[in-house]
């Protein structure tokens, strides 16, 4: 091929052209318009709370829902860091207490009867552990998970569960043997009524009015 040549283009066959375009247009598999975009229509009450909420009184509602919403969080907070119960969860738990935690009169008599018989005969340390060791039975029979081997008595009576009453009760009982089991001197008869005082306080129903 010379180099000064010139290439010549083939003649264009318009009819052919133009059917090819006429059948590439009836092709309804080729989809060549697309369907103009509609927005979905918002709803009455959707335009109606963005007005309000634009609307001085919207956002005079709005800050105050948001003031709202940070007091009561605070609250939680501030109930969950110092363990404060709600007014109506306090009467409840310490009436249930009373019949929970307050062992059947008619034993409870007898025990008295039994370590009143060894406090008459001055054996005022063995009375009071028996007062001692039945009031930890009469807790275990409620609560046995309160009551475990390796807890010591001083442990049960600073138990979070056990209520106020039956607590405060059960703790004099715990001190007075401790007396004679830790401090090395015998209890004397005033220890002995005092300790039966409090198994008194803690097992009999008109202790708790």
């Amino acid at each position: 091929m010379n180099e000064g040549a010139v290439t010549t283009m083939p003649p264009t066959d318009g009819a052919a052209i133009a059917e090819a375009h006429r059948q590439l247009m009836a092709d309804k598999a080729i989809q060549f318009d697309l369907p103009k975009f509609v927005p979905p229509e918002i709803p009455a009450w959707l335009r109606w709370l963005g007005e309000f909420l634009t609307s001085p009184a919207g956002k005079i509602l709005f800050w105050i829902i948001v003031v709202l919403g940070a007091a009561i969080i605070l609250l939680l907070v501030v109930r969950a860091l110092f363990d404060i119960q709600w007014p109506w969860q306090r009467r409840r738990p310490v009436e249930e207490a009373v019949e929970e935690w307050r062992p059947e009169e008619g034993p409870a008599r007898a025990l008295l009867q039994e370590a009143d018989a060894l406090a008459a005969k001055g054996e005022f340390e063995e009375a009071a552990h028996l007062l001692l060791f039945r009031s930890i039975e009469d807790i275990d029979s409620r609560r046995p998970e309160l009551v475990r081997p390796a807890l010591t008595s001083r442990d049960i009576a600073d138990a979070r569960d056990l209520p106020t009453g039956p607590r405060g009760a059960f703790s004099t009982i715990v001190m007075i043997v401790e007396k004679s089991l830790f401090g090395g001197r015998r209890l004397r008869e005033a220890d002995w009524h005092e300790c039966r005082s409090a198994y008194e306080t803690f097992a009999f129903a008109e202790a708790w009015r």
